[in-house]
């Protein structure tokens, strides 16, 4: 799909379907808007835009009233000052209450709230053949009425707020982690990589293996720090347990290998629009070896410019020995 075609008004068979935005159109700089106002075509994926700014750390509220968003932000704190943000969704479902968005985002400007609307389109081959798919009734079509002609009867009544609209994504031809992406350049201030926020974890092989581990690494063939009698008692936190494990010459091979792993498949994660991922580094124990690599491993991705967390599932039960 390409961006850079455009709307041919002179064309009416064109003029059914949505156009598309210049990909220069879709970045908006470091300024966060304080609302989002979602709309566009049922089936345009709307619903996927709004779980994208909840993961953003938007107050992600479906199928609003448009008068009822400066009531909203007022309530949740959006103009505190102290960095919410609100995202909803405003669609035909609200009939009449629609006609009111031009107004409330009015309003909003008059109370200094930053805001944005954010249309999402698709041809009406595309959207009657989704709702072929999942087999779902237009939301606002009549009885009698064909999905086709609903659709049509949409499009006609948000060609205002379409004209209008901040951002057009054309979804027609966009996968969900696409559409996500997009959204994701265009309204967040991190980079691609903070974007994804990365959990890394020690535990230990004999309190069971972890469930929710994206990538797992066994390190018990590591020399073990246990079998010293001045390092029993010790963890992998303190210093002469760091330097043991650290220092000889299998972990040095090891994390060349490891960290030249992770270089290989943290982009792709990252590409693929991921959100969330966990790393887990297990040892017998989780008391020395796992918990010195999962420490070595969160400083090595955060001077990568990860956003990453730290944590050792196992560290409290070892020490309890």
């Amino acid at each position: 799909m390409s961006q850079t075609d455009t709307h041919d008004a002179h064309n009416d068979e064109a003029s059914e379907r949505p156009s598309y935005v210049p990909q220069d159109t879709l970045h908006r700089g470091t300024t966060t808007p304080d609302i989002v106002v979602i709309t566009g075509m049922s089936g345009a994926g709307r619903t996927e835009a709004l779980h994208t700014f909840e993961d953003l750390g938007y107050y992600a509220i479906d199928n609003l009233p448009p008068s009822l968003i400066l009531q909203l932000a007022e309530l949740v704190g959006i103009n505190s000052g102290i960095g919410k943000h609100l995202a909803v969704v405003c669609d035909v479902r609200s009939e009449g209450l629609f006609d009111e968005l031009f107004d409330t985002l009015e309003q909003l400007s008059e109370h200094e709230l930053s805001h944005s609307v954010v249309f999402l389109d698709s041809t009406d081959e595309a959207l009657q053949s989704r709702y072929a798919l999942v087999r779902r009734r237009h939301p606002i079509a009549l009885d009698g009425e064909s999905t086709i002609a609903a659709i049509k009867r949409e499009r006609s009544i948000l060609q205002g707020v379409r004209d209008q609209a901040d951002i057009v994504f054309d979804t027609s031809s966009l996968t969900s982690k696409e559409l996500r992406r997009r959204l994701q350049q265009a309204y967040s201030e991190l980079s691609s990589q903070q974007l994804l926020e990365v959990r890394v974890f020690s535990f230990g092989y004999k309190y069971g293996m972890p469930d929710e581990a994206d990538i797992m690494i066994d390190v018990r063939f590591l020399p073990n720090p246990y079998y010293d009698a001045e390092m029993r008692h010790l963890t992998g936190l303190d210093e002469q347990v760091s330097t043991y494990v650290l220092s000889n010459e299998e972990t040095t091979a090891f994390i060349q290998s490891w960290e030249s792993l992770l270089d290989t498949v943290m982009p792709g994660y990252v590409k693929e629009g991921k959100s969330q991922l966990s790393i887990a580094v297990g040892c017998t124990g989780g008391q020395h070896r796992s918990v010195t690599l999962a420490v070595q491993t969160a400083h090595y991705l955060r001077d990568k410019g990860y956003q990453v967390s730290l944590s050792h599932r196992d560290l409290a039960r070892a020490q309890q020995r």
